[in-house]
This record gives C-alpha cells, structure tokens and sequence, in this order.
C-alpha cells in the first residue's frame, strides 16, 4: 500500500481513538464513544497487516473471525462484578503482546542480518522492561481479584531491596542489549527480570488499592504499545499507546487524590497489613446494636430523603438490581432517594456506577462525593451496603490512622445510618470502624441482597 494512504488511514484511526475517548467520559456517548474506538482499531490492524504483506486476506478474516468470538464469549459470560478482573487481565495481554512482539522483531533482524539502529534497541529493551511488568503484574492483580491470591498484601522483609535490585538487573541487561543487539538471550533476561520485578511489585498492595493498581498497568500497558511502536516504526501504535498511557497516569493520579494518598504510598504502603484486634475490641464491644429488616422497614415508613452507599459488598452479593427494587419501592411511596459514590468505591474505577447503571438506575441519582457530602445532615436515613473504609470516620478522627485524610463519605452525619454487612471484619486498610457503633448506627448483618430483598418484603408488608 502506499505511504499516504496508509498514513491517512492511520491518521482516520487516531482521531477515532481520541473521540472515542471523549465518548467515554460520559453513560450517554460512552456505547458511541466504545464503537467508535472499536472502529479506528479494526482499521489500525487492517491496514498494518495488509501494507506489510506479511498475512493473505484468508488469515487476516480468520484472526478477525477468532478474535470476535473469543471477545462476545467473554463480554456474554463474564459478570459486571467480574468487569475488574476482566480490565487487569486484559491490561496484562496488550503488555505480554508488546514483549513478545518486541522480542520477534529483534529475533528477525539478527536472523535477516538488518542493520540495527539505537532506536530500535533502546525501544525493544523499553517494550521487554515495562511489558513484562504489565503482564505478570496484572496476573497477580487479576489473581487477587478474583479471590486465588489472598487480597491482603503480602509483604517480606527487604522487599523494596529486592525490587530495586531487580530493576537495577533489568536496566543493566537493557543496556547491554543496546550495545549487543546481536545477541537476543540478552532481551529474555531482560524480560525474565522484568517478569519477576512484576510479581513482586503487585504482591504488597492491598485488595482495594486494585482500582489504582488497575489504572497504573492500564497506563504500563499503553507505554509498551508505544515503545514497540518505535520498534515497528509504526505510528498508529505510537499514538494510541501515548493516549492508553497518559489516560491511565491521569486516571491513577485522580485515584491516589481521592484516597489523599501518593502514588507511591499505594505502591509501597502495604496499607492494610495491620493488627487491629485490640482496637477493634475497644472500639465495638457494648456499642454495636443489631437490627432486623422489620424495624429498618418500620423507619423507612417515616422518612423523606434516603441516600444509598454502595460498596464491594454490593459487588459480591450481586445485590444492584434488589436495590433497584428498592430504590423504586421508596420512589413509589414519594421518598427522594440518591446514591452516593465514592470514586474508590469498588475494585476498579467507576465500578459502582457501571453496576448501578446495569440495573438501570437513573445516572443523574447517583452523586459524586463532592455533591452528597454537603447533604447528609438533611438526610432521614444513610443506608450503606457493602461499604466499609470509603465511610470510616476514622479518616477524619485519627491522625495515626492508615487512612488519616482520606476523604470520605460523611454518612455519619445522617438522621440514621443503617450498614449492611455480613460482618464487624475490616476493609482494605485493616482497621476497625468506629461508624459501626456509632449512637445513630444500626447493623444488619448478612448478605447485601438477602438483606435488601428481606426488607422489600418488610416494607411491602407494611
């Protein structure tokens, strides 16, 4: 193909990029903006795969044909609460893709005996470094996640020692391929030591540090698309890479802002590796008073404004669409109810507002923390579902605190709170929380939907 159609093709791809991502910042445009990047992505590898002459147009359909099934069998069988798990592992596959592509090039110019230039190496040393870390990173992101590694961080004595000798190694061996491009085992050590430095990178962050977690690899992953770009000398791949980059560094910036955390903190914090049982005894023993979806519902019959507080816990216990139904119910019976979303809410980012939205909650009912917060005071009743480290008042009380700062949803502030929690047992942050037994706190305990749905049932009944 020619230089010019092939760059105006590119070019079409990019500006598809950016509006789907545009499209993206908003539930209305968001299925537009999806298509419209599925679309300058379809075009991207179309053109790449047939002005390479590498590939005939029999196996390119087939690579679509294959792709698209694999892709509708998981969007079909994966569940909106397994969405966080799906975003890691597929952020793992573009930084494994970006390696081992990386990797074939520089195995292909030894064999064809091409002239290497530094950009080359440099960018193949820069693939192997940041993709490997992606790739081994999101898989323990994905495995924690998903419940096969334990949520809680793991932490060993001298582990920063060890990371920093392990990106030392990888560097030292980066360089060295720079200088011997001839010989590939270098980029495979190089990988090998990026491999593990990913492991033992993702390892100590807590469970629910995962949307940060989430946003960074996202990131890692666009900046190995765009080094390999360089390899391939291909600036579809530059540009997009450069987008997925620089939307996951902001993403991960706004994140760590609502948390009042550093980047670095949540990286080397091991926030949530915390003995807490003396202070959770101090803290809830004779204070935590229990109640029954009878007497929630007895209070309910009475009240104007209502604000739910989805959590994690609304996640696991798949409870949005019996909020739903309860959100309608009190709706039914002239109560104003909101839904107050924590931006950390979750295990990845907007993972309240899409579950939300998958039960056809209405977008413009559901509140940033910055709007709601201001209305607490005026609310009749707070009813948290799931929530635990996002509504502590510890954040604001303790400066000792792992989460000293850290805004949150000021709930404590209700006529009533009334928490729906399986149990007394801490968030990510291994502390205990003093809005459970609060004067104005009513506890629930067990799971979020049998809960929700029981008291459906108490309100129904009158």
């Amino acid at each position: 193909m020619e230089s010019a159609i092939v760059n105006i093709a590119y070019l079409i791809a990019s500006v598809l990029f950016i509006l789907g991502l545009k499209g993206l910042a908003h539930p209305k445009t968001s299925v537009r903006g999806n298509l419209l990047g599925t679309i300058g992505m379809l075009i991207a590898v179309l053109v790449t795969l047939l002005d390479r002459h590498i590939l005939s147009y029999e196996i390119i359909l087939i690579g679509i044909l294959a792709g698209s099934a694999i892709g509708v069998f998981l969007a079909i069988k994966t569940p909106m609460t397994g969405m966080p798990q799906m975003v890691a592992l597929l952020n793992g596959f573009g930084g494994g893709a970006s390696t081992l592509v990386a990797g074939a090039a520089l195995v292909e110019a030894i064999l064809l005996t091409t002239e290497i230039d530094i950009q080359f190496t440099v960018a193949t040393a820069a693939s192997g470094i940041i993709g490997a870390v992606t790739f081994w990173g999101s898989l323990v992101a994905f495995g924690k996640l998903q419940g096969l590694i334990t949520e809680e961080p793991v932490l060993f004595k001298g582990q920063h020692l060890v990371n920093a000798l392990l990106l030392f190694f990888a560097l030292l061996l980066g360089i060295w391929l720079v200088k011997e491009p001839s010989l590939a085992w270098i980029y495979w050590g190089v990988v090998a030591f990026s491999s593990i430095l990913g492991i033992t990178l993702v390892l100590p962050i807590g469970g629910a540090d995962m949307p940060v977690v989430i946003c960074l690899l996202n990131s890692y992953s666009g900046i190995a698309a765009a080094a390999t770009g360089f390899v391939l000398n291909n600036n579809v791949l530059i540009i997009s890479g450069s987008l997925v980059g620089a939307s996951g560094v902001i993403l991960s910036n706004l994140m760590c802002k609502s948390m009042n955390r550093s980047l670095t903190n949540v990286l080397f914090g091991g926030v949530g590796a915390v003995n807490t049982k003396a202070s959770s005894e101090d803290i809830y023993t004779g204070k935590v008073k229990t109640s029954s979806p009878e007497e929630v519902a007895m209070l309910l019959e009475a009240v104007r404004r209502v604000v739910i507080v989805p959590g994690y816990g609304m996640a696991v216990s798949q409870a949005q669409f019996a909020i739903r139904d309860l959100f309608l119910l009190l709706e039914s019976k002239g109560v104003t109810v909101e839904f107050a979303i924590h931006p950390v809410a979750g295990r990845m980012p907007g993972h309240m507002n899409v579950l939300l939205a998958e039960a056809n909650i209405p977008y413009e009912r559901l509140k940033e923390m910055d709007e709601v917060n201001p209305t607490f005071e005026q609310t009749d009743v707070a009813i948290v579902i799931g929530a635990n480290d996002v509504v502590n008042p510890i954040a604001r009380e303790d400066s000792a605190s792992p989460i000293a700062g850290m805004p949150i949803l000021d709930v404590d502030k209700a006529r009533t709170v009334v928490v729906i929690k399986r149990s007394l047992s801490p968030g990510f942050a291994g502390i205990p929380n003093s809005l459970f037994a609060a004067d104005n706190t009513l506890m629930l305990f067990g799971d979020g939907k049998k809960m929700v749905l029981d008291l459906i049932a108490a309100l129904k009944a009158g």
